[in-house]
């Protein structure tokens, strides 16, 4: 059959659109907070920045319900402390994927569109010794065994989220990347196990935190900035950290026999407060740059023209309520902040321009809780100690935006914090009769006291009464004091 002239033209255009590689952006959606956004509110934020990937932390029922019909590729997280009990019941592994899966798979426009079960959150993380690594590889057989039986296994991938700590490089230097020892025999094992089901190696990755903790590393380097200085290993230049840390992964893999396995970054983004350089700015010019980088599909230099098949920016929202055992700024990863309000300007790659509000959020009533001046002070630091061993006071650490204001602002931010996760009951802004309930809001420059969101999923302990509320504070402030990242808030304050 002779084809003529435009047919040939066409058929071209089609084998080389063939060979594009569309590289999906999507972002972690954390509920580590005392007063979370509705579910239906953050999947309305999600539908008006056009956001087609979301990645879970669990398997929330009231958040999967809200993003029921909505078309978007869904990741369910299983909690590092199921790991245990997964891995030694297959009866355990068919009940998790019966209740929170097959469900959502029932036809009709109202299913999830369910994509992957991330097995663990970082289970192989240094600072976690063996306590879930012995459990990993058995927890994943048996879910995808559940699968299987639900007739699932066509629809879903089961992966395991790494952090970038699970390889390393003693040199510095991509081509010297290998797993850590310790971790060689599970990776195997794991590794084989994605490659037989054609599953991505998860891989979360923190320019961030690799910058802070290595004074050899520029911040230019680690934003994407163009006048950073490349690193040059094995006639291949590096401008940035970012495609440092992930050919360090790309060689490891290809060590143990898996070099072409799909890479997908499950976390990756950079904090706007809590520590030096986490600020809207920054984080800006590192984002910019990020989705620059993955949009031109030039790759990395071990894998030219091969991005990241899916990239997860961590993280969605502020959660006040994370651990900060690795710092303040965990609670200040959000590209919106806790009430879905955009930091700064940014184009996710999906045909926005800036990024869209959440609306129409329900507040608390717009008071605060303040120092009341008229009072003697005497006992005002130790109080807001106590109000920061339960509240959220990471504004307050060195280099934060709230860091530079003076007492008794930073006593009556710490106050306001207790105050506001309390729900604004009166008997939270009492503090020995130190607190004072305002409705002129004493937010000042970038420092900004909050009013929490209206919810009926607040932290709320009612059941503690008024009379013994003070004490349980006390001791929990007395075990801050031991803490080595409490010292830093003492200063402050």
């Amino acid at each position: 059959m002779k084809l003529k002239s435009y047919q040939v033209l066409i058929f071209l255009i089609v084998l080389s659109c063939s060979h594009l590689r569309v590289e999906a952006v999507g972002v972690n959606w954390g509920t580590s907070s005392s007063h979370p956004l509705p579910p239906a509110k953050v999947v309305e934020l999600l539908k008006a920045n056009k956001i087609s990937k979301v990645k879970l932390f669990d398997a929330n029922p009231n958040v999967l319900e809200a993003l029921s019909g909505t078309g978007i590729s869904v990741t369910v997280g299983i909690p590092n402390s199921m790991l245990k009990s997964l891995s030694s019941s297959k009866k355990v592994a068919k009940s998790w994927v019966h209740n929170n899966l097959t469900r959502y798979f029932s036809d009709g426009a109202g299913k999830v569109k369910i994509e992957y079960i991330a097995v663990g959150d970082e289970p192989f993380l240094q600072s976690y010794g063996q306590q879930f690594q012995p459990f990993i590889i058995d927890a994943v057989i048996n879910i995808q065994t559940a699968l299987v039986g639900a007739n699932l296994a066509n629809n879903v991938k089961v992966v395991v989220p790494c952090n970038s700590d699970a390889y390393i490089s003693v040199t510095g230097l991509p081509s010297k990347g290998h797993f850590r020892p310790d971790l060689n025999k599970t990776m195997i094992e794991l590794l084989t196990f994605l490659s037989k089901h054609h599953s991505p190696f998860f891989v979360n990755i923190y320019p961030f935190s690799i910058f802070h903790q290595n004074k050899n590393i520029s911040l230019a380097f680690a934003l994407f900035e163009p006048k950073a200085h490349s690193l040059n290993d094995s006639h291949k230049a590096y401008k940035n950290l970012f495609d440092v840390s992930h050919d360090t992964l790309v060689t490891s893999l290809s060590q143990l026999g898996f070099p072409d396995m799909d890479i997908v970054v499950g976390q990756i983004g950079w904090p706007t407060d809590g520590a030096i350089n986490s600020t809207s700015s920054t984080a800006e010019t590192f984002m910019k740059g990020l989705m620059s980088h993955l949009h031109s599909s030039s790759g990395t230099p071990l894998r030219p023209k091969k991005p990241p098949t899916e990239t997860y920016i961590f993280s969605l929202l502020d959660e006040d309520q994370r651990s900060i055992a690795n710092g303040y700024f965990e609670r200040h990863w959000g590209v919106f902040t806790f009430d879905g309000q955009a930091k700064y300007h940014m184009d996710l790659g999906q045909g926005t321009r800036n990024l869209v509000n959440a609306q129409n959020v329900e507040y608390l009533p717009a008071r605060w809780c303040v120092v009341n001046n008229n009072k003697e002070l005497v006992n005002v630091t130790s109080k807001a100690l106590e109000a920061c061993s339960v509240a959220d006071c990471s504004a307050l650490s060195v280099g934060s935006s709230c860091f530079n204001m003076s007492w008794p602002g930073n006593i009556s931010y710490a106050f306001n914090s207790y105050y506001q996760q309390h729900d604004q009951r009166a008997e939270s802004c009492g503090f020995g009769g130190l607190g004072l309930i305002t409705t002129v809001n004493p937010s000042m420059g970038n420092c900004r006291y909050n009013v929490q969101i209206q919810t009926s999923n607040s932290f709320s302990p009612s059941w503690l009464p008024f009379f013994c509320w003070r004490f349980v504070l006390v001791f929990l402030f007395s075990v801050h004091l031991l803490c080595a990242s409490q010292e830093n808030m003492v200063e402050i304050l």
